[in-house]
Protein backbone atom coordinates (compact mmCIF):
# COMPACT_ATOMS: atom_id res chain seq x y z
CA UNK A 1 0.00 0.00 0.00
CA UNK A 2 1.67 3.60 -1.07
CA UNK A 3 0.19 6.04 0.69
CA UNK A 4 1.35 9.97 -0.15
CA UNK A 5 0.62 13.22 1.35
CA UNK A 6 1.37 16.83 1.35
CA UNK A 7 2.64 19.08 3.62
CA UNK A 8 1.77 23.12 3.01
CA UNK A 9 3.74 25.38 3.89
CA UNK A 10 2.03 28.15 5.09
CA UNK A 11 1.16 29.54 8.10
CA UNK A 12 -2.71 30.64 7.17
CA UNK A 13 -5.18 28.46 9.52
CA UNK A 14 -6.82 25.24 7.50
CA UNK A 15 -6.10 22.17 6.85
CA UNK A 16 -1.77 21.62 6.66
CA UNK A 17 -1.86 17.67 5.53
CA UNK A 18 -4.43 15.93 3.07
CA UNK A 19 -4.62 12.36 2.44
CA UNK A 20 -4.30 11.33 -1.08
CA UNK A 21 -6.01 7.70 -1.04
CA UNK A 22 -4.48 5.01 -2.86
CA UNK A 23 -6.36 3.77 -6.29
CA UNK A 24 -8.60 1.28 -6.24
CA UNK A 25 -7.22 -2.00 -6.82
CA UNK A 26 -10.15 -4.79 -8.21
CA UNK A 27 -9.32 -7.96 -7.54
CA UNK A 28 -10.92 -10.85 -8.48
CA UNK A 29 -11.58 -13.80 -5.73
CA UNK A 30 -12.32 -16.92 -5.79
CA UNK A 31 -15.09 -18.46 -4.18
CA UNK A 32 -15.40 -19.55 -0.47
CA UNK A 33 -15.85 -22.80 -0.93
CA UNK A 34 -12.81 -22.85 -3.45
CA UNK A 35 -10.73 -20.97 -0.71
CA UNK A 36 -12.12 -24.13 1.88
CA UNK A 37 -11.29 -26.71 -0.22
CA UNK A 38 -7.69 -25.81 -0.90
CA UNK A 39 -7.54 -25.30 2.89
CA UNK A 40 -8.25 -29.13 3.49
CA UNK A 41 -5.76 -30.16 0.70
CA UNK A 42 -2.95 -28.13 3.09
CA UNK A 43 -4.55 -29.50 5.73
CA UNK A 44 -4.03 -32.77 4.87
CA UNK A 45 -0.92 -32.20 3.60
CA UNK A 46 0.44 -30.87 6.88
CA UNK A 47 -0.86 -33.61 9.20
CA UNK A 48 0.58 -36.28 6.31
CA UNK A 49 3.85 -35.06 6.37
CA UNK A 50 4.01 -34.52 10.80
CA UNK A 51 4.01 -30.91 10.69
CA UNK A 52 0.92 -30.60 13.09
CA UNK A 53 0.33 -34.02 14.95
CA UNK A 54 -3.75 -34.22 14.34
CA UNK A 55 -6.41 -32.28 13.29
CA UNK A 56 -7.49 -31.40 16.85
CA UNK A 57 -4.31 -29.44 16.89
CA UNK A 58 -5.03 -27.65 13.39
CA UNK A 59 -8.23 -26.68 15.38
CA UNK A 60 -7.39 -25.32 18.19
CA UNK A 61 -4.48 -23.12 16.14
CA UNK A 62 -7.28 -22.14 13.53
CA UNK A 63 -9.57 -21.51 16.63
CA UNK A 64 -12.62 -23.08 15.14
CA UNK A 65 -14.46 -26.03 16.52
CA UNK A 66 -13.80 -29.94 15.72
CA UNK A 67 -16.89 -29.69 14.18
CA UNK A 68 -16.22 -27.49 12.05
CA UNK A 69 -12.69 -28.92 10.87
CA UNK A 70 -14.54 -31.92 10.23
CA UNK A 71 -16.78 -30.06 7.61
CA UNK A 72 -13.74 -28.18 5.79
CA UNK A 73 -11.95 -32.09 5.58
CA UNK A 74 -15.18 -33.62 4.71
CA UNK A 75 -14.55 -32.12 0.93
CA UNK A 76 -11.97 -34.37 0.98
CA UNK A 77 -14.30 -37.26 0.21
CA UNK A 78 -15.68 -35.42 -2.66
CA UNK A 79 -15.42 -37.10 -6.50
CA UNK A 80 -12.04 -35.39 -7.53
CA UNK A 81 -13.80 -34.58 -10.71
CA UNK A 82 -16.38 -32.25 -8.12
CA UNK A 83 -12.52 -31.24 -6.77
CA UNK A 84 -11.80 -30.25 -9.68
CA UNK A 85 -14.94 -28.19 -10.96
CA UNK A 86 -15.04 -26.24 -7.55
CA UNK A 87 -10.98 -25.75 -7.79
CA UNK A 88 -11.65 -24.27 -10.92
CA UNK A 89 -15.04 -21.88 -10.18
CA UNK A 90 -15.22 -18.45 -11.37
CA UNK A 91 -14.08 -15.56 -9.02
CA UNK A 92 -16.41 -14.08 -6.81
CA UNK A 93 -19.54 -12.05 -8.16
CA UNK A 94 -20.89 -9.27 -5.94
CA UNK A 95 -24.09 -9.98 -4.64
CA UNK A 96 -24.67 -12.84 -6.60
CA UNK A 97 -24.46 -16.43 -3.91
CA UNK A 98 -22.81 -19.63 -5.40
CA UNK A 99 -22.59 -22.91 -4.09
CA UNK A 100 -21.26 -22.58 -0.69
CA UNK A 101 -19.74 -25.51 2.09
CA UNK A 102 -23.20 -26.05 3.22
CA UNK A 103 -24.92 -26.61 0.05
CA UNK A 104 -22.15 -29.59 -0.76
CA UNK A 105 -23.07 -31.29 2.31
CA UNK A 106 -25.39 -33.61 0.84
CA UNK A 107 -23.29 -34.05 -1.78
CA UNK A 108 -20.02 -35.54 0.83
CA UNK A 109 -22.98 -37.48 2.80
CA UNK A 110 -23.00 -39.69 -0.07
CA UNK A 111 -20.31 -42.07 -0.03
CA UNK A 112 -20.37 -43.54 -3.98
CA UNK A 113 -18.13 -40.97 -6.51
CA UNK A 114 -21.40 -41.44 -9.21
CA UNK A 115 -24.20 -40.43 -7.16
CA UNK A 116 -22.00 -37.78 -5.65
CA UNK A 117 -21.93 -36.22 -9.27
CA UNK A 118 -25.92 -36.43 -9.47
CA UNK A 119 -26.21 -34.89 -6.87
CA UNK A 120 -23.38 -31.52 -8.02
CA UNK A 121 -24.78 -31.65 -11.34
CA UNK A 122 -28.69 -31.35 -9.79
CA UNK A 123 -26.89 -28.81 -7.35
CA UNK A 124 -24.92 -26.65 -10.23
CA UNK A 125 -28.24 -26.72 -12.13
CA UNK A 126 -29.76 -24.65 -9.73
CA UNK A 127 -26.82 -22.20 -9.79
CA UNK A 128 -26.91 -21.93 -13.03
Amino acid sequence: MKIEYALSVHRGRGSKTSIISPPAVGRDRPPRVTCLLALAHRFEAMVQSGRVRDYANLARAGRVSRARMSQILKLLTLAPSIQEHILWLPPRIAGKEGITERDLRQVVNEPRWNRQRLIFEKLIRRYD
